[in-house]
């Protein structure tokens, strides 16, 4: 977010910027641990706009910004298992349809033909939308970073903000681990650790850390998973699609000569431990295997965690604070923030310089909460 923001600041004109790092690389923490996916499949109107456009720049990145950023759009392929979910997501598909987003519903044969090697003994059907991928999270940060730079911005790493100094009801700087830093606009863009940043000047940001887990397997027989193009009885999908069970939130999708797969504990409690949880595999395994057979006879070769920055409503947060002037957020994604940074950059941008953003942000508002926010996000995986 903060290297988004930095990009389309500079592309404005506004080159008087500064992104500071606490970590000694850009991306260490949750953008670097995720997934990589990018999605329209969304329950939320404003998520699936934040989708379109930011998939829109991921299709030219490196002709508008600069940098190959691995971009695959093999899909998403959303099972099925109940008919209540079944009927949720064909509402969805009617809103996403609408918005201008192909979102086809498939039976789960289809599915299956989409994905070999799937099980697909319990699903009702499916969705699918042909423009969603995966993308590389180091190469989008580091391509905005660059391009920022390049266009006069400064980044700073291993300097940590101790303090958000103000006066007079507005923001005059922060202090730092390196010394203090005048400015009339400080933008909190910290991630799982926003609601720290945000007490350093007296607010209180609803983002919440919650610890997610990442595994690579590997077959057993090296490279039985490669050269599967064509094969309708290949073990696991030859391509990139990401294929999500929505009922256990178990997803997978093709890493290399291996597979990326994870799945959220609805026990998980919020905090910053990032130790892998190694007693939490089993679980993960069992629904693994039951819906991809192929993982039976795999061996996971390493796996780390990662951060989800969680808002109650499950939307992220992005515009200025009422109760400080020239302080901004652009945080709380909940899961879905490294796909959305394109927009979301865009839009804080053009309001702070002053711009119309063309863009509903009532649903993104730090305020919402203290009115009882309706609504939010249900796709949440």
């Amino acid at each position: 977010m903060g290297a988004s923001l930095a990009w389309h600041l500079a592309r404005r004109g506004l080159t008087d910027v500064v992104l500071l790092e606490r970590e000694p690389a850009l991306g260490a923490a949750s953008t670097g641990r995720n997934a990589g996916g990018v999605r329209h499949q969304f329950s939320n109107e404003a998520n699936i706009r934040l989708s379109i456009e930011s998939i829109a720049l991921f299709e030219q990145f490196e002709q508008e910004v600069g940098s190959p950023i691995d971009f695959h759009q093999h899909g998403y392929l959303f099972l099925l298992s109940s008919d209540a979910s079944m009927e949720a997501f064909r509402r969805n598909v009617a809103l996403q349809r609408a918005l201008g987003v192909t979102v086809d519903v498939l039976t789960p044969h289809e599915a299956r033909h989409l994905a070999p090697g799937l099980a697909i003994d319990g699903i009702v059907g499916a969705t699918f939308c042909a423009k969603d991928g995966i993308a590389d999270p180091n190469g989008v940060t580091m391509g905005f970073a660059r391009g920022a730079v390049a266009l006069g911005a400064e980044v700073v790493r291993e300097c940590e903000v101790t303090a958000v100094r103000t006066s007079g009801g507005r923001v005059v700087g922060v202090a730092t681990s390196r010394g203090p830093i005048d400015a009339p606009i400080v933008v909190d863009a910290a991630g799982a650790w926003a609601g720290q940043v945000a007490a350093l000047a007296g607010l209180d940001v609803a983002v919440a850390p919650l610890r997610r887990h990442i595994f690579i397997a590997q077959p057993a027989e090296p490279g039985a998973w490669e050269h599967l193009e064509g094969r309708s009885d290949a073990p696991v999908p030859p391509n990139r699609i990401m294929v999500i069970d929505f009922e256990t939130t178990f997803y997978f999708h093709r890493e290399g000569a291996g597979l990326l797969f994870g799945m959220g504990d609805p026990a998980e409690a919020s905090g910053f431990d990032t130790t892998v949880r190694w007693d939490f595999l089993p679980r993960v395994t069992e629904v693994a295997v039951s819906r991809l057979p192929a993982l039976a006879d795999a061996s996971v070769s390493h796996a780390w965690a990662g951060l989800y920055e969680m808002t109650p409503d499950h939307n992220p947060i992005i515009g200025g604070s009422r109760d400080l002037a020239g302080f901004y957020v652009i945080a709380g994604f909940s899961g879905h923030g490294f796909q959305h940074s394109p927009a979301a950059g865009r839009i804080l941008a053009d309001i702070i310089t002053g711009h119309d953003p063309q863009f509903d942000i009532a649903p993104f508002t730090l305020e919402r909460f203290a009115a009882g926010a309706a609504g939010g996000e249900h796709y949440v995986v």
